[in-house]
Protein backbone atom coordinates (compact mmCIF):
# COMPACT_ATOMS: atom_id res chain seq x y z
CA UNK A 1 0.00 0.00 0.00
CA UNK A 2 1.41 3.22 -0.75
CA UNK A 3 0.23 6.46 0.07
CA UNK A 4 0.83 9.83 -1.33
CA UNK A 5 3.03 11.05 1.60
CA UNK A 6 5.22 8.02 1.21
CA UNK A 7 6.71 9.04 -2.53
CA UNK A 8 8.69 12.30 -1.48
CA UNK A 9 11.39 9.73 -1.57
CA UNK A 10 13.46 11.87 1.07
CA UNK A 11 13.03 8.86 3.02
CA UNK A 12 13.86 5.27 1.74
CA UNK A 13 11.19 3.56 -0.36
CA UNK A 14 11.94 0.02 0.88
CA UNK A 15 8.08 -0.92 1.44
CA UNK A 16 7.92 -0.74 -2.16
CA UNK A 17 11.15 -1.42 -3.40
CA UNK A 18 12.30 -3.92 -1.33
CA UNK A 19 14.63 -7.46 -2.08
CA UNK A 20 14.68 -8.89 -5.61
CA UNK A 21 14.06 -12.36 -6.82
CA UNK A 22 15.74 -13.92 -9.45
CA UNK A 23 13.81 -13.19 -12.02
CA UNK A 24 14.12 -9.80 -11.49
CA UNK A 25 13.82 -6.65 -8.71
CA UNK A 26 10.49 -7.35 -7.94
CA UNK A 27 9.52 -9.17 -4.41
CA UNK A 28 7.35 -11.74 -5.45
CA UNK A 29 4.82 -11.09 -2.59
CA UNK A 30 4.57 -7.62 -3.72
CA UNK A 31 2.08 -8.56 -6.88
CA UNK A 32 -0.11 -5.65 -5.98
CA UNK A 33 0.12 -2.00 -4.95
CA UNK A 34 -2.87 0.22 -3.87
CA UNK A 35 -2.70 3.77 -4.12
CA UNK A 36 -4.31 5.65 -1.68
CA UNK A 37 -4.77 9.65 -2.68
CA UNK A 38 -6.27 12.27 -0.83
CA UNK A 39 -9.67 13.30 -3.07
CA UNK A 40 -9.13 17.24 -3.37
CA UNK A 41 -5.44 16.56 -5.09
CA UNK A 42 -5.49 13.82 -6.96
CA UNK A 43 -2.48 14.66 -9.47
CA UNK A 44 -0.28 15.88 -7.21
CA UNK A 45 3.69 16.07 -7.90
CA UNK A 46 3.66 12.96 -5.25
CA UNK A 47 0.53 11.53 -6.23
CA UNK A 48 2.34 11.33 -9.75
CA UNK A 49 5.64 9.98 -8.72
CA UNK A 50 3.36 7.31 -6.82
CA UNK A 51 2.10 6.02 -9.88
CA UNK A 52 5.67 5.86 -11.27
CA UNK A 53 6.81 3.58 -8.26
CA UNK A 54 3.84 1.37 -8.33
CA UNK A 55 4.58 1.36 -12.92
CA UNK A 56 8.44 0.54 -12.00
CA UNK A 57 7.43 -2.66 -9.14
CA UNK A 58 4.60 -4.44 -10.63
CA UNK A 59 2.78 -3.03 -13.47
CA UNK A 60 -0.77 -3.39 -11.17
CA UNK A 61 -2.51 -0.78 -9.41
CA UNK A 62 -5.61 -0.23 -7.10
CA UNK A 63 -6.42 3.68 -7.08
CA UNK A 64 -8.24 4.88 -4.06
CA UNK A 65 -9.76 8.16 -3.31
CA UNK A 66 -9.64 8.56 0.32
CA UNK A 67 -10.99 11.45 2.82
CA UNK A 68 -13.75 12.38 0.99
CA UNK A 69 -15.40 14.04 4.05
CA UNK A 70 -12.70 17.00 2.66
CA UNK A 71 -15.18 17.48 -0.18
CA UNK A 72 -18.12 20.18 -0.12
CA UNK A 73 -22.01 18.96 0.83
CA UNK A 74 -22.43 18.44 -2.53
CA UNK A 75 -23.87 15.09 -4.43
CA UNK A 76 -20.76 13.27 -3.37
CA UNK A 77 -21.04 10.37 -5.89
CA UNK A 78 -20.72 12.82 -8.78
CA UNK A 79 -17.90 14.68 -7.34
CA UNK A 80 -15.76 11.20 -6.37
CA UNK A 81 -16.84 9.90 -9.89
CA UNK A 82 -15.33 13.02 -11.48
CA UNK A 83 -12.58 13.05 -9.50
CA UNK A 84 -11.97 8.87 -10.30
CA UNK A 85 -11.43 9.74 -14.00
CA UNK A 86 -8.82 12.12 -13.58
CA UNK A 87 -5.83 9.48 -12.22
CA UNK A 88 -7.22 6.81 -14.50
CA UNK A 89 -6.72 8.66 -17.30
CA UNK A 90 -3.15 9.98 -15.91
CA UNK A 91 -2.05 6.27 -15.99
CA UNK A 92 -3.77 4.63 -19.28
CA UNK A 93 -0.22 6.23 -20.80
CA UNK A 94 2.09 4.21 -18.55
CA UNK A 95 0.30 0.60 -19.24
CA UNK A 96 -0.39 0.16 -15.70
CA UNK A 97 -3.22 -2.52 -15.26
CA UNK A 98 -5.33 -0.48 -12.75
CA UNK A 99 -8.44 -2.02 -10.77
CA UNK A 100 -11.85 -0.83 -9.85
CA UNK A 101 -12.13 0.71 -6.71
CA UNK A 102 -14.21 3.38 -4.80
CA UNK A 103 -13.91 6.37 -2.47
CA UNK A 104 -13.64 5.47 1.41
CA UNK A 105 -13.83 7.49 4.30
CA UNK A 106 -12.31 6.25 7.63
CA UNK A 107 -13.97 8.21 9.94
CA UNK A 108 -17.50 9.72 8.35
CA UNK A 109 -18.89 12.79 9.65
CA UNK A 110 -22.54 12.51 11.65
CA UNK A 111 -23.88 14.81 9.07
CA UNK A 112 -23.18 13.08 5.78
CA UNK A 113 -22.24 9.67 7.18
CA UNK A 114 -25.37 7.59 5.84
CA UNK A 115 -24.63 9.54 2.22
CA UNK A 116 -20.77 8.24 2.56
CA UNK A 117 -21.45 4.28 3.81
CA UNK A 118 -24.04 4.40 0.72
CA UNK A 119 -21.12 5.00 -1.69
CA UNK A 120 -18.13 2.85 -0.24
CA UNK A 121 -16.74 2.18 3.05
CA UNK A 122 -13.96 0.29 4.53
CA UNK A 123 -15.42 -2.51 4.17
CA UNK A 124 -15.89 -2.76 0.89
CA UNK A 125 -12.52 -1.58 -0.11
CA UNK A 126 -11.45 -4.08 1.94
CA UNK A 127 -13.63 -6.81 -0.33
CA UNK A 128 -12.59 -4.99 -3.19
CA UNK A 129 -8.91 -6.13 -2.82
CA UNK A 130 -9.53 -9.35 -0.95
CA UNK A 131 -11.29 -10.52 -4.76
CA UNK A 132 -7.94 -9.49 -6.30
CA UNK A 133 -5.61 -11.36 -4.25
CA UNK A 134 -3.96 -14.09 -5.69
CA UNK A 135 -1.22 -17.32 -4.09
CA UNK A 136 2.03 -15.62 -3.72
CA UNK A 137 5.09 -17.31 -5.23
CA UNK A 138 7.99 -17.43 -3.07
CA UNK A 139 11.49 -16.72 -3.18
CA UNK A 140 13.29 -19.22 -1.74
CA UNK A 141 16.44 -17.36 -0.56
CA UNK A 142 18.67 -19.27 1.92
CA UNK A 143 19.43 -16.25 4.22
CA UNK A 144 16.94 -14.03 6.36
CA UNK A 145 16.04 -10.99 5.48
CA UNK A 146 13.89 -8.19 6.98
CA UNK A 147 13.13 -3.95 6.33
CA UNK A 148 13.39 -2.44 9.68
CA UNK A 149 10.64 0.36 9.01
CA UNK A 150 10.70 2.31 12.63
CA UNK A 151 11.13 1.05 15.99
CA UNK A 152 10.73 1.97 19.72
CA UNK A 153 11.86 1.49 23.07
CA UNK A 154 9.77 -1.11 25.55
CA UNK A 155 10.43 -0.60 29.07
CA UNK A 156 11.66 -3.40 30.84
CA UNK A 157 11.71 -5.58 27.56
CA UNK A 158 14.15 -4.43 25.41
CA UNK A 159 13.68 -2.40 21.61
CA UNK A 160 11.29 -3.38 19.54
CA UNK A 161 11.34 -3.48 15.41
CA UNK A 162 8.84 -3.01 13.36
CA UNK A 163 9.82 -4.99 10.36
CA UNK A 164 8.64 -7.06 7.04
CA UNK A 165 9.89 -10.52 6.35
CA UNK A 166 11.53 -9.71 2.79
CA UNK A 167 12.90 -13.44 2.35
CA UNK A 168 12.81 -16.63 4.12
CA UNK A 169 11.79 -17.07 7.76
CA UNK A 170 12.03 -15.41 11.02
CA UNK A 171 12.26 -17.30 14.42
CA UNK A 172 13.35 -16.55 17.79
CA UNK A 173 16.44 -17.35 19.60
CA UNK A 174 18.09 -16.80 16.62
CA UNK A 175 21.05 -14.07 15.82
CA UNK A 176 20.02 -11.16 13.29
CA UNK A 177 22.21 -8.21 12.08
CA UNK A 178 21.96 -4.83 12.10
CA UNK A 179 22.64 -3.75 8.78
CA UNK A 180 24.98 -0.49 8.68
CA UNK A 181 25.88 -0.91 12.18
CA UNK A 182 27.57 -4.29 11.66
CA UNK A 183 25.73 -5.27 15.53
CA UNK A 184 24.17 -8.92 16.00
CA UNK A 185 21.34 -9.25 18.03
CA UNK A 186 19.42 -11.74 19.38
CA UNK A 187 15.81 -12.14 18.99
CA UNK A 188 14.25 -12.34 22.49
CA UNK A 189 10.45 -12.18 20.85
CA UNK A 190 7.79 -11.27 18.37
CA UNK A 191 4.93 -10.01 17.67
CA UNK A 192 2.25 -9.62 14.64
CA UNK A 193 -0.94 -8.07 16.03
CA UNK A 194 0.11 -7.53 19.27
CA UNK A 195 -0.73 -11.22 19.34
CA UNK A 196 3.07 -13.32 20.52
CA UNK A 197 4.12 -15.84 17.42
CA UNK A 198 7.32 -17.64 17.14
CA UNK A 199 8.13 -17.41 13.37
CA UNK A 200 6.89 -15.61 10.68
CA UNK A 201 7.75 -16.37 6.83
CA UNK A 202 8.44 -14.01 3.57
CA UNK A 203 5.37 -11.67 3.81
CA UNK A 204 4.98 -10.99 7.01
CA UNK A 205 4.81 -8.27 9.03
CA UNK A 206 5.72 -8.25 12.40
CA UNK A 207 7.36 -6.69 15.66
CA UNK A 208 10.73 -8.09 16.64
CA UNK A 209 12.19 -7.54 20.31
CA UNK A 210 16.04 -7.35 20.84
CA UNK A 211 18.04 -6.15 24.23
CA UNK A 212 20.88 -3.58 25.05
CA UNK A 213 20.38 -1.35 21.46
CA UNK A 214 20.37 2.21 21.51
CA UNK A 215 17.27 3.35 18.99
CA UNK A 216 18.68 6.19 18.57
CA UNK A 217 22.00 4.52 16.35
CA UNK A 218 19.37 3.98 13.10
CA UNK A 219 16.10 5.23 12.51
CA UNK A 220 15.50 2.75 9.96
CA UNK A 221 17.54 0.23 7.80
CA UNK A 222 17.93 -3.88 7.04
CA UNK A 223 17.94 -6.78 9.15
CA UNK A 224 19.79 -10.24 8.25
CA UNK A 225 21.20 -13.08 8.78
CA UNK A 226 24.99 -12.01 10.24
CA UNK A 227 27.50 -11.32 7.48
CA UNK A 228 24.79 -12.18 4.34
CA UNK A 229 24.77 -8.93 3.00
CA UNK A 230 27.36 -6.77 2.14
CA UNK A 231 28.39 -3.27 1.90
CA UNK A 232 29.68 -1.73 -1.47
CA UNK A 233 31.06 1.52 -2.62
CA UNK A 234 30.11 0.80 -5.63
CA UNK A 235 27.81 -1.15 -8.03
CA UNK A 236 27.07 -1.79 -11.69
CA UNK A 237 23.63 -1.16 -12.48
CA UNK A 238 21.01 -1.74 -15.10
CA UNK A 239 19.57 1.32 -16.67
CA UNK A 240 16.30 2.29 -17.95
CA UNK A 241 15.44 6.10 -17.62
CA UNK A 242 12.15 6.95 -16.95
CA UNK A 243 10.17 8.74 -20.05
CA UNK A 244 8.69 11.80 -17.93
CA UNK A 245 12.43 12.95 -16.46
CA UNK A 246 13.29 16.05 -18.13
CA UNK A 247 16.51 16.58 -19.52
CA UNK A 248 19.71 13.70 -20.27
CA UNK A 249 21.52 11.56 -17.89
CA UNK A 250 24.71 12.42 -18.26
CA UNK A 251 28.12 11.16 -17.21
CA UNK A 252 29.63 12.31 -14.21
CA UNK A 253 26.30 13.78 -12.94
CA UNK A 254 25.13 13.37 -9.16
CA UNK A 255 22.09 11.89 -8.63
CA UNK A 256 20.22 10.89 -5.26
CA UNK A 257 20.47 6.93 -5.64
CA UNK A 258 17.81 5.19 -3.61
CA UNK A 259 19.05 1.68 -2.84
CA UNK A 260 18.24 -1.14 -0.17
CA UNK A 261 16.68 0.95 2.88
CA UNK A 262 18.82 4.07 1.90
CA UNK A 263 19.14 6.97 -0.71
CA UNK A 264 22.72 8.65 -1.07
CA UNK A 265 23.92 10.62 -3.20
CA UNK A 266 26.14 8.87 -6.49
CA UNK A 267 28.06 9.42 -9.50
CA UNK A 268 27.34 7.99 -12.92
CA UNK A 269 29.09 6.63 -15.44
CA UNK A 270 26.73 5.09 -18.78
CA UNK A 271 28.35 2.45 -21.11
CA UNK A 272 26.84 0.22 -23.43
CA UNK A 273 27.08 -2.41 -25.87
CA UNK A 274 29.48 -2.03 -28.45
CA UNK A 275 27.98 -0.80 -31.57
CA UNK A 276 27.78 -4.23 -33.19
CA UNK A 277 25.61 -5.43 -30.38
CA UNK A 278 22.98 -2.97 -29.91
CA UNK A 279 20.33 -5.01 -31.50
CA UNK A 280 20.93 -8.27 -29.51
CA UNK A 281 18.57 -9.19 -27.29
CA UNK A 282 18.71 -7.98 -23.49
CA UNK A 283 20.67 -9.89 -20.62
CA UNK A 284 18.82 -9.87 -17.66
CA UNK A 285 19.91 -9.94 -13.71
CA UNK A 286 23.57 -10.71 -14.87
CA UNK A 287 27.09 -8.88 -16.09
CA UNK A 288 29.41 -10.46 -18.16
CA UNK A 289 33.29 -8.77 -17.74
CA UNK A 290 34.65 -10.73 -20.27
CA UNK A 291 32.76 -8.61 -22.75
CA UNK A 292 34.08 -4.76 -24.22
CA UNK A 293 31.30 -2.31 -23.73
CA UNK A 294 31.38 1.72 -24.74
CA UNK A 295 31.32 4.87 -23.44
CA UNK A 296 28.60 6.75 -23.34
CA UNK A 297 28.83 10.57 -22.79
CA UNK A 298 25.01 10.39 -21.59
CA UNK A 299 21.72 7.44 -21.55
CA UNK A 300 21.17 7.21 -25.03
CA UNK A 301 17.72 7.33 -26.09
CA UNK A 302 15.76 7.93 -29.04
CA UNK A 303 14.56 11.41 -27.98
CA UNK A 304 17.75 12.53 -27.44
CA UNK A 305 18.53 16.11 -29.18
CA UNK A 306 21.62 15.99 -31.91
CA UNK A 307 24.29 16.79 -30.79
CA UNK A 308 24.18 16.84 -26.87
CA UNK A 309 26.48 13.74 -26.75
CA UNK A 310 29.60 15.86 -26.81
CA UNK A 311 31.47 13.86 -29.14
CA UNK A 312 30.20 14.05 -32.48
CA UNK A 313 32.63 11.58 -34.12
CA UNK A 314 32.53 9.11 -31.69
CA UNK A 315 28.77 9.51 -31.57
CA UNK A 316 28.59 8.93 -35.57
CA UNK A 317 30.75 5.80 -34.97
CA UNK A 318 28.45 4.26 -32.52
CA UNK A 319 25.65 5.15 -34.23
CA UNK A 320 23.92 6.93 -31.37
CA UNK A 321 20.21 8.69 -30.98
CA UNK A 322 21.45 11.09 -33.71
CA UNK A 323 20.62 8.05 -36.35
CA UNK A 324 17.81 6.55 -34.26
CA UNK A 325 19.40 3.49 -33.44
CA UNK A 326 19.71 3.41 -29.38
CA UNK A 327 21.37 0.12 -27.47
CA UNK A 328 18.78 -2.24 -26.27
CA UNK A 329 20.60 -2.51 -22.81
CA UNK A 330 22.70 -0.08 -20.93
CA UNK A 331 24.71 -0.05 -17.69
CA UNK A 332 26.01 2.83 -15.74
CA UNK A 333 28.72 2.48 -13.11
CA UNK A 334 27.28 4.01 -9.69
CA UNK A 335 29.77 5.60 -6.93
CA UNK A 336 28.44 6.28 -3.58
CA UNK A 337 29.72 9.44 -1.75
CA UNK A 338 29.20 6.81 1.50
CA UNK A 339 28.59 2.88 1.26
CA UNK A 340 25.77 1.47 1.15
CA UNK A 341 24.30 -1.90 2.38
CA UNK A 342 21.90 -3.69 -0.05
CA UNK A 343 20.75 -7.18 -1.21
CA UNK A 344 22.45 -8.12 -4.53
CA UNK A 345 19.62 -7.86 -7.54
CA UNK A 346 17.59 -4.97 -5.56
CA UNK A 347 15.63 -2.22 -7.18
CA UNK A 348 17.86 0.89 -7.96
CA UNK A 349 15.91 4.35 -8.47
CA UNK A 350 17.97 7.54 -9.31
CA UNK A 351 16.07 10.97 -8.72
CA UNK A 352 17.23 14.76 -8.99
CA UNK A 353 15.23 15.34 -5.13
CA UNK A 354 17.24 18.38 -4.80
CA UNK A 355 14.65 20.13 -7.28
CA UNK A 356 11.51 21.92 -6.67
CA UNK A 357 8.87 19.60 -5.43
CA UNK A 358 5.97 22.33 -6.01
CA UNK A 359 6.82 22.81 -10.17
CA UNK A 360 5.30 20.38 -12.95
CA UNK A 361 7.93 18.13 -13.48
CA UNK A 362 9.08 14.26 -12.46
CA UNK A 363 11.86 14.06 -10.15
CA UNK A 364 12.36 10.51 -10.84
CA UNK A 365 15.74 9.90 -13.37
CA UNK A 366 16.02 6.42 -13.97
CA UNK A 367 15.53 2.71 -12.07
CA UNK A 368 17.52 -0.14 -12.83
CA UNK A 369 18.49 -3.90 -10.73
CA UNK A 370 21.77 -3.77 -9.15
CA UNK A 371 23.97 -6.43 -11.08
CA UNK A 372 26.77 -6.59 -9.09
CA UNK A 373 28.66 -4.35 -6.00
CA UNK A 374 31.91 -3.35 -5.56
CA UNK A 375 32.92 -4.09 -2.15
CA UNK A 376 36.97 -3.32 -1.87
CA UNK A 377 37.50 -0.08 -0.82
CA UNK A 378 40.06 0.69 -2.69
CA UNK A 379 38.13 -0.81 -6.29
CA UNK A 380 39.14 2.20 -8.38
CA UNK A 381 42.25 -0.27 -8.30
CA UNK A 382 41.55 -3.85 -7.71
CA UNK A 383 38.32 -4.32 -9.87
CA UNK A 384 37.63 -1.29 -12.05
CA UNK A 385 40.31 -2.69 -14.15
CA UNK A 386 38.45 -5.38 -15.02
CA UNK A 387 35.57 -3.35 -16.35
CA UNK A 388 36.39 -3.56 -20.61
CA UNK A 389 34.59 0.02 -21.42
CA UNK A 390 36.17 1.66 -23.87
CA UNK A 391 36.24 5.11 -25.70
CA UNK A 392 36.81 5.65 -29.30
CA UNK A 393 39.43 8.38 -30.52
CA UNK A 394 39.55 9.38 -34.01
CA UNK A 395 42.37 11.72 -35.70
CA UNK A 396 42.65 13.37 -38.78
CA UNK A 397 45.62 14.61 -40.77
CA UNK A 398 47.25 15.32 -44.10
CA UNK A 399 49.73 13.80 -46.47
CA UNK A 400 52.35 15.72 -46.77
CA UNK A 401 54.17 14.69 -49.48
CA UNK A 402 55.00 11.36 -51.05
CA UNK A 403 58.73 9.60 -50.36
CA UNK A 404 58.89 6.61 -52.53
CA UNK A 405 56.62 4.11 -53.47
CA UNK A 406 55.95 2.82 -50.39
CA UNK A 407 56.27 5.49 -47.77
CA UNK A 408 54.49 8.88 -47.68
CA UNK A 409 54.94 11.67 -44.89
CA UNK A 410 52.42 12.46 -42.85
CA UNK A 411 51.39 15.78 -40.87
CA UNK A 412 48.83 17.78 -38.83
CA UNK A 413 47.53 14.42 -37.08
CA UNK A 414 49.21 15.62 -34.07
CA UNK A 415 50.83 17.83 -32.01
CA UNK A 416 54.26 19.09 -31.61
CA UNK A 417 54.79 18.15 -28.50
CA UNK A 418 52.86 14.78 -28.78
CA UNK A 419 55.09 12.02 -28.09
CA UNK A 420 54.89 10.26 -31.63
CA UNK A 421 56.54 6.77 -30.27
CA UNK A 422 53.47 6.15 -28.47
CA UNK A 423 51.38 5.64 -31.96
CA UNK A 424 54.21 3.90 -33.79
CA UNK A 425 53.10 0.62 -35.06
CA UNK A 426 48.85 1.90 -35.86
CA UNK A 427 47.27 1.68 -39.01
CA UNK A 428 45.97 4.85 -40.86
CA UNK A 429 43.83 5.16 -43.70
CA UNK A 430 44.49 7.18 -46.39
CA UNK A 431 41.40 8.60 -48.79
CA UNK A 432 43.18 7.25 -51.39
CA UNK A 433 42.46 3.87 -50.15
CA UNK A 434 45.74 2.66 -49.33
CA UNK A 435 46.21 1.29 -45.45
CA UNK A 436 49.47 2.25 -44.03
CA UNK A 437 51.17 1.79 -40.69
CA UNK A 438 52.99 4.33 -38.41
CA UNK A 439 56.87 3.93 -39.15
CA UNK A 440 58.62 7.01 -37.20
CA UNK A 441 58.81 10.72 -36.33
CA UNK A 442 59.94 12.97 -38.73
CA UNK A 443 61.63 15.95 -37.36
CA UNK A 444 60.66 17.91 -34.63
CA UNK A 445 57.22 19.62 -35.39
CA UNK A 446 55.04 16.80 -35.31
CA UNK A 447 55.64 15.17 -38.90
CA UNK A 448 55.60 11.44 -39.02
CA UNK A 449 56.82 8.49 -41.47
CA UNK A 450 53.63 5.80 -42.79
CA UNK A 451 55.24 2.83 -44.32
CA UNK A 452 52.49 1.53 -47.29
CA UNK A 453 53.17 -2.15 -47.37
CA UNK A 454 50.96 -2.35 -50.70
CA UNK A 455 52.52 0.05 -52.53
CA UNK A 456 51.69 4.09 -52.81
CA UNK A 457 48.56 3.84 -55.90
CA UNK A 458 48.68 6.57 -58.94
CA UNK A 459 46.18 8.39 -57.57
CA UNK A 460 47.99 9.38 -54.89
CA UNK A 461 50.84 10.61 -56.70
CA UNK A 462 48.72 13.01 -58.69
CA UNK A 463 47.28 14.64 -55.51
CA UNK A 464 50.92 14.66 -54.07
CA UNK A 465 51.95 18.58 -52.78
CA UNK A 466 55.30 18.20 -54.07
CA UNK A 467 54.03 17.15 -57.69
CA UNK A 468 51.73 20.30 -57.65
CA UNK A 469 54.46 22.65 -56.32
CA UNK A 470 56.64 21.69 -59.11
CA UNK A 471 54.53 22.19 -62.01
CA UNK A 472 53.42 25.99 -60.45
CA UNK A 473 57.77 26.20 -60.12
CA UNK A 474 58.09 25.59 -63.94
CA UNK A 475 55.34 27.57 -64.59
CA UNK A 476 57.23 30.78 -62.76
CA UNK A 477 60.40 30.59 -64.63
CA UNK A 478 60.84 34.47 -64.43
CA UNK A 479 61.37 34.54 -60.58
CA UNK A 480 64.28 34.18 -58.95
CA UNK A 481 65.55 31.44 -56.82
CA UNK A 482 65.26 33.60 -53.83
CA UNK A 483 61.83 33.80 -53.94
CA UNK A 484 61.15 30.46 -54.89
CA UNK A 485 62.97 29.72 -51.36
CA UNK A 486 61.02 31.92 -49.52
CA UNK A 487 57.37 31.33 -50.99
CA UNK A 488 55.24 30.19 -48.67
CA UNK A 489 53.94 26.25 -49.69
CA UNK A 490 50.45 26.19 -51.29
CA UNK A 491 48.00 23.40 -51.14
CA UNK A 492 46.81 21.55 -53.81
CA UNK A 493 43.12 21.39 -54.59
CA UNK A 494 42.48 18.23 -52.74
CA UNK A 495 44.28 16.33 -49.77
CA UNK A 496 45.44 12.69 -49.31
CA UNK A 497 43.88 12.72 -46.09
CA UNK A 498 44.98 10.63 -43.40
CA UNK A 499 42.57 8.98 -40.66
CA UNK A 500 43.24 7.16 -37.70
CA UNK A 501 41.58 5.12 -35.02
CA UNK A 502 41.81 3.43 -32.15
CA UNK A 503 40.72 2.31 -28.82
CA UNK A 504 41.37 3.42 -24.94
CA UNK A 505 40.04 1.59 -22.46
CA UNK A 506 38.95 3.90 -19.52
CA UNK A 507 40.22 2.13 -16.64
CA UNK A 508 43.33 0.86 -17.89
CA UNK A 509 45.90 2.97 -15.80
CA UNK A 510 48.62 2.24 -18.85
CA UNK A 511 46.51 4.11 -21.16
CA UNK A 512 47.00 1.26 -24.05
CA UNK A 513 45.40 2.01 -27.28
CA UNK A 514 43.90 -0.54 -29.04
CA UNK A 515 42.88 -1.13 -32.67
CA UNK A 516 40.77 -3.90 -34.43
CA UNK A 517 42.14 -6.42 -36.18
Amino acid sequence: MVTDEETELNVPIMSISSAASPHGPLVPQTQELCLILPVVKVLSTLSTHATLIVDIRVHKMMVNLHIILLLEETPLDAHCERMRRKPEAAVEETGLETRPCDPTAEKPAKSNASEINALCGVSNLTEIMVSHLREPSFWPMAQILLSWLHSRSKKQEGFSMTSQVQSHRASIGCDREVCGLKVVKKVKSMQMFHMPVTSAMQGDRLGICVTQFDPKLLERGLVCAPESLHTVHAAIISVEKIPYFRGPLQTKAKFHITVGHETVMGRLMFFSPAPDNFDHEPVLNTFDFSQEYLFQEQYLCKDLEPGATGSDQATEKAGQATEGLCPRQQWALVEFEKPVTCPRLCLVIGSRLDADIHTNMCRLAFHGVLLHGLEDKNYTESLLPKLRVYKLKHKHGFVERVIDDYSVIGRSLFKKETNIQLFVGLKVHLSTGELGVIDSSFGQSGKFKINIPDGVKPASHKLDPDTALKKRSRASKGETAKQEEGAERQEPAQHVSLSLSFKRYVFDTHKHMVQSP
